[in-house]
Parts: C-alpha cells; sequence; structure tokens
C-alpha cells in the first residue's frame, strides 16, 4: 500500500464523518463537503480515525488509496480550519476591489475586469494590492486564483502582473546592444 495511504486521518472536534453508497461527507464547523469514493478503496472509522485499505493488490488500487486519503484530509482541514490563497498586485495603478461575490480588478487594461466568485469561494481585499481568497474546498481556492493570475500573469522583464504572495518572479536581463 502506498506510504500515504498507510497513514491515519484523526478527525479533529466539531468534524463529522459519514460513508455510505459510495460517498464519504464530512461536516465541520465551516460546512459541508461530499467525495464519492473509489470502487477500490475501503474507508474505515472508528474511534475519530479514518484509516484507508485497498480492495485488492493491483497497482490501481495501491495508487489509489494514497489519493483518496490526500482528498479526504484536504476535506478535513477545509471544513475545519479553511484554506486562502493570497495574491499581491505588482505594477502601476493595478488595483482589486471586492464587492459582494465580485472581484473588480484594475489591471492596465482599458477596461475593468470583473471576476465571479463562484459558490463557497469569498474573495476580500485588505489592501488595494492584495487579494485574499478564502473557502473549504483546496482545489476551487486554487481554482480561483489561478483563473485571477491569469488576467495577468506576471512578466518576465518588470515582474508586473498578478502574482501568488509566496511566488519569486525570476526576472530576465533587458537585450544589451
Amino acid at each position: 500500500m502506498s506510504r500515504v495511504g498507510k497513514m491515519p486521518i484523526a478527525l479533529p472536534k466539531g468534524a463529522e464523518v459519514n460513508v455510505s453508497a459510495g460517498q464519504i461527507t464530512l461536516k465541520g464547523p465551516l460546512g459541508t463537503l461530499s467525495q464519492p469514493l473509489n470502487s477500490l478503496v475501503k474507508v474505515n472509522v472508528d474511534n475519530g480515525t479514518l484509516t484507508f485499505e485497498t480492495a485488492n493488490e493491483s497497482r490501481e488500487a495501491n495508487a489509489m488509496s494514497g489519493t483518496m486519503r490526500a482528498l479526504v484530509n484536504n476535506m478535513v482541514n477545509g471544513v475545519t480550519k479553511g484554506f486562502e490563497r493570497r495574491l499581491t498586485l505588482v505594477g502601476v495603478g493595478f488595483r482589486a476591489q471586492a464587492q459582494g461575490d465580485k472581484l473588480n480588478l484594475s489591471l492596465g487594461f482599458s477596461h475593468p475586469v470583473v471576476h465571479q466568485m463562484p459558490q463557497g469561494v469569498k474573495c476580500e481585499t485588505p489592501t488595494q494590492t492584495e487579494i485574499l481568497i478564502k473557502g473549504i474546498d483546496k482545489q476551487k481556492v486554487g481554482q480561483v486564483a489561478a483563473e485571477v493570475r491569469a488576467y495577468r500573469s506576471p512578466e518576465p522583464y518588470k515582474g508586473k502582473g498578478v502574482r501568488y504572495a509566496d511566488e519569486v518572479v525570476v526576472l530576465k536581463e533587458t537585450k544589451k546592444k
């Protein structure tokens, strides 16, 4: 069995798990998430811990046990703590403003860019050049952050654009005569 799949998941206080009909549902203080289960993986719940076993000794079952364990662990973290991605805007005149479930971006285009947030993802702007994307679903939060970054990704010569807060942009040297 995979190394990741062997590790049990400890359920924190306030998290409830329900495994039924090929689906696992986690309920916590921040919300509810559900994930379809693969037939190659068995999930056992006992005394506040989740363990994963392979249904057979195939290579696919081995790989899937680690994948399911990682997905369920992200769900547990999401419903108890939540996830967030921080973006920064670098460039003269680049601004962001959160209005309800919309994010208004001024990125040097001739028009403002308005990004609609999907259900379950919230957006905040602590300053005009910072964007904070929060949610309980790690995949959704990361996808929204990638979509916002894609409007104007950092260019390699001056580093202007939308970047992740922990991203390091390696600048190129300009052409010399």
